[in-house]
């Protein structure tokens, strides 16, 4: 890293790993050639400059936010949190909320004032929230207020000091008592300004360092050569901001190009697909769950605003593109990233498509297949997908940098081929990570919540094919004497988990066993479950 800092708190400085563990990262485009100093955050400033201040930046029912209007409200909130909340360059600020329009200002807000966003999934409980404060030494928090209990009881559990809501809270008035300029601390371009948590197969969450210049790479990267944004373009999507997935596609992406941010104003894909007919949505971002789930609504939503449509999350099966395309004329745009990539890497788009391959390296990036000593396979075999380009994985104090990483090569877990012609096929993952309706399940997590209640002795959970999902988890269940199974006790436990963890999280299907298959050391044997299903 350059030696200049602006972080006053340099505890994810501190805390990254060491170098010898870092990936080699490639600056090999013109455009990735950032300046030493670069706040992401002028994103917004740029667009105004542009002469884009009277252009729709957010839209949102009948409701619209211009660029300038935006750009206002993120240097008030910045404000609030160096003026009144004690902010400095560094501190990270957790972000709690659903994708909207606050939350989007709230984002910029950060960002601008030097801080270090931990955004965070609006379904995640006390426990999950108070595992990521610790981890990030997180003391300042701006929150939905619909989402004040879980906040509350993660504050009162860690050193989370200071909360400001929203929407029923009292940022919005905070902000409006500050004047609408801020100057952008003048951040380093190596600087962290993103904290991503995602879970491991453990279900203990890794925290992944991004810095001012990746948020640029990845525009710079996918957004800029496979998706060719234009500034007539409105995005929408349903991955959450606090998903480096959704991060992209909903907030940087369009903001970079000068573009408009559509966002539903409840959850379900009648909602989606109701804010694509009244906005004219022309770019979505979604999982392929749910693209199946649009293709299934029958309320007269006609979709024909829709130019280009991005899948990842999960594997894009060719029949469900084939579908898509046969009813929208459409072609998805598959791609595969990571949280610690922090964006799409692999993809392809227009008549570069072959369905049931998610594509080639996009400009920027490298990719290989390996056996398991790190070799590169022939062409058509199957292997270790490796990539390197501008951004790379950078865990938060974590041993498991060292798995992640190898001579150089961020190893993402999936397993792939790579054809003649230069295709990467996508065959599956290398751990027992579950992957339902573009979410990462840690198969440990929901087997801990399933162990706390008090007639599971055992349980094991895996990922089993679900046509509509991909995936679903199901849990094999051993319980203690005198507890009767039944379908009435397979919901008690399903109700048990989705009180104790996300609800996405639960086992969608459950199965009372008399043993766990196991080896002689009494190690589990998933693979045996696996066959059985």
């Amino acid at each position: 890293m350059d030696e200049y800092t602006a972080h006053v708190d340099t505890f994810v400085r501190d805390h990254l790993p060491p170098p010898d563990q870092l990936p080699q990262f490639r600056f090999d485009l013109p455009e990735l050639n950032y300046p030493p100093r670069l706040n992401a955050g002028g994103l917004l400033d740029r667009a105004v400059a542009a002469g884009l201040s009277d252009k729709a930046a957010v839209v949102w029912g009948d409701q619209a936010w211009s660029y300038a209007q935006l750009l206002a409200h993120a240097n008030q909130i910045a404000r609030v949190l160096v003026e009144d909340m004690g902010l400095v360059p560094g501190g990270r600020v957790l972000l709690h909320a659903p994708n909207c329009a606050w939350a989007v200002a709230a984002w910029f807000g950060i960002v601008k004032a030097g801080g270090v966003v931990v955004a965070t999934m609006p379904m995640l409980r006390a426990g999950e929230l108070s595992t990521v404060i610790d981890k990030a030494k997180v003391t300042l928090a701006i929150a939905h207020a619909a989402l004040a209990e879980a906040v509350e009881g993660a504050k009162a559990q860690t050193g989370l000091e200071q909360v400001v809501y929203f929407d029923g809270g009292e940022l919005e008035a905070r902000a409006a008592s500050k004047p609408a300029d801020f100057a952008n601390v003048d951040t380093a371009s190596d600087d962290p300004v993103l904290v991503a948590f995602t879970s491991g197969t453990t279900g203990k969450p890794k925290g992944c360092v991004h810095f001012h210049r990746d948020v640029l790479a990845m525009a710079d990267t996918f957004s800029r050569h496979v998706l060719k944004p234009q500034p007539d373009e409105v995005f929408c999507g349903t991955p959450p901001m606090a998903f480096t997935f959704g991060l992209g596609g909903v907030v940087i992406f369009p903001i970079a190009a000068g573009a408009t941010i559509a966002l539903t104003e409840k959850p379900g894909f009648d909602a989606l697909a109701e804010t694509i007919d009244r906005h004219g949505v022309t770019t979505l971002f979604t999982a392929p769950t749910g693209y199946r789930a649009l293709l299934k609504l029958k309320n007269g939503w006609h979709l024909k605003s829709l130019k280009k449509c991005v899948s990842a999350g999960e594997a894009l099966p060719a029949a469900t593109s084939d579908a898509w395309f046969e009813a929208t004329g459409v072609r998805i745009i598959d791609g595969i990233g990571s949280t610690e990539m922090i964006h799409i890497f692999i993809s392809a788009a227009g008549d570069d498509i072959r369905p049931g391959a998610t594509g080639r390296p996009v400009p920027g990036y490298e990719a290989r297949v390996l056996d398991e000593a790190g070799r590169p396979l022939p062409l058509g075999s199957t292997g270790r997908l490796a990539v390197r380009g501008p951004t790379g994985c950078r865990y938060l104090a974590d041993e498991r940098q060292k798995v992640y990483v190898a001579n150089g090569w961020n190893l993402t877990g999936d397993v792939y081929r790579q054809d003649e012609d230069g295709w990467f096929w996508f065959v599956g993952r290398a751990d027992d990570m579950i992957v339902s309706s573009g979410y990462n399940i840690a198969a440990a997590e929901v087997e801990n919540a399933l162990l706390q209640h008090p007639k599971v002795a055992e349980c094991a959970v895996i990922g089993v094919p679900d046509e509509e999902r991909g995936q679903i988890c199901k849990a094999y269940v051993v319980l203690h004497p005198g507890a009767e199974p039944g379908p009435e006790l397979a919901a008690e436990l399903q109700a048990f988990v989705k009180g104790a963890i996300a609800p996405y999280k639960y086992p969608r299907a459950v199965e009372f066993v008399r043993e766990l298959p196991k080896t002689q050391t009494g190690k589990l044997q998933r693979f045996k479950l696996r066959e059985t299903a």
